[in-house]
């Protein structure tokens, strides 16, 4: 009973338009309510200790880094640079679109962020190109999701938080997830652009090469930084987003001299709300773990799903799917704060590696920003490319299933998750 009235209470107060975190906090209220143990100084004290964790910085630090990367020039030599590579070949901006996708996503960690500079730039140069627009936005929606699977992530930070899990590890987990979804977007795209009659952007000639390299060597430089360092130990990564934040700062001012002071005050204002929102949910979450803990509503789902216990890969395809379905209808960071202390339990006495599970976890709410009737990202393509959002919708179908089948051959083969996080570790 106590699981149905969290899972009523949320749903409830979501489907009359109250945002995610009242609605968090609702719920919290109505379990307490329900367990005769109301009082007003829990929620007050767990969302204070929520917001009062040290890893928890590295939030609005990478989330500036990308704001600053995107104003001070750093993306659009990042994309110029993968021109200069690989534009001339048949279907070459789309590879362009992964490619750049690929890099941002070491620098930044946020979809929304790295999905924008990608559209900004490269759909009205494929429509030029002759490439099928909705599918050319539907191809940089989803490998702006790749953003948060490859370090630095800041869902592998609100997930590290939530779960108890080390976030170096998460980190280094998912390089090579990130790239498996790089190349099977890449592969779709080779297949799917076959009958489009588009017209190659002219061979960059090795002087070319060198001088748009030349120009985005300060930018790539930034996640050699960033992911050198926390592998090396030499920084914790909190500590790397610091770093990030600081480095394009220099870069965007000094280097490339395209942040100038003037704007430095509506990037950061920009960096401030976003991170308000994300830490707000993260607080109000947060009381709603504690009174799940309290509530045992965890073992109740242990009780419910106790037959799968012991076969930890069907355990796996039926958490994915559930995840998947939650992810249909919430952004990112909201799922992730409402269905880890819920789950996390399970995969524990399961016996399934953490840090595999948040991989998987995270790979699966990023394809929930690809699908209707929220699709976070496909929103951002279609206000910045100008593409409405049904054309969209329909153009991303297949490298959303490209995806989907990359997670799905992951939970099949955990060790390809496994044995290079620990290699890498």
């Amino acid at each position: 009973m106590t699981l149905l009235v969290f899972i009523g209470s949320l749903l409830g107060a979501m489907a009359i338009g109250v945002p995610v975190a009242f609605s968090l906090m609702f719920c919290g209220v109505i379990l307490m309510w329900y367990m005769g143990m109301f009082n007003t100084q829990i929620i007050a004290q767990n969302m204070i200790a929520g917001a009062d964790t040290f890893t928890l910085l590295a939030i609005p630090f990478f989330i500036l880094a990308g704001e600053l990367m995107n104003a001070g020039g750093l993306s659009r030599r990042i994309i110029d640079f993968a021109i200069a590579c690989v534009g001339h070949v048949r279907g070459g901006l789309g590879i362009v679109a992964i490619f750049a996708a690929l890099i941002m996503a070491s620098i930044s960690g946020s979809a929304a962020a790295d999905t924008a500079a990608l559209a900004a730039i490269l759909i009205p140069m494929m429509a030029k190109a002759g490439y099928n627009v909705p599918r050319s936005a539907g191809l940089i929606a989803a490998g702006g999701i790749i953003a948060p699977v490859i370090p630095p992530s800041m869902a592998f930070i609100v997930f590290g938080v939530a779960a108890n899990v080390s976030i170096t590890q998460l980190f280094m987990a998912g390089i090579v997830p990130g790239l498996m979804m790089g190349v099977a977007l890449i592969v779709t795209w080779l297949i799917v652009v076959r009958k489009d009659k588009i017209e190659a952007l002219p061979r960059a000639s090795r002087k070319e090469r060198l001088r748009a390299t030349g120009r985005a060597l300060w930018a790539l430089g930034m996640p050699v930084i960033i992911l050198g360092g926390i592998k090396a130990g030499i920084v914790t990564p909190t500590e790397a987003a610091v770093i990030a934040a600081a480095y394009a700062l220099f870069v965007g001012m000094f280097i490339y001299r395209e942040l100038s002071p003037k704007a430095l005050p509506h990037v950061i204002l920009q960096a401030a709300k976003t991170t308000s929102v994300i830490m707000f949910l993260v607080c109000a979450a947060l009381v709603s773990a504690w009174l799940i803990t309290a509530a045992n509503i965890p073992g109740e789902i242990t009780g419910l799903i106790q037959p799968l216990i012991d076969r930890p890969t069907l355990l796996m395809f039926v958490i994915m799917i559930l995840v998947l379905v939650v992810g249909t209808a919430l952004d990112l960071t909201p799922t992730i704060l409402i269905l880890t202390p819920v789950l996390m339990p399970v995969i524990k006495e399961a016996g399934i590696d953490p840090v595999y599970f948040g991989v998987l976890f995270i790979m699966n709410n990023c394809i929930g920003l690809l699908t209707p009737p929220v699709g976070v990202v496909l929103n951002v393509v279609s206000g910045v490319g100008r593409v409405p959002l049904g054309k969209v919708t329909v153009g991303v179908w297949p490298f959303l299933l490209a995806q989907t089948l990359v997670l799905l051959l992951l939970v099949l083969f955990p060790d390809l998750v496994i044995v290079p996080a620990r290699w890498l570790h």
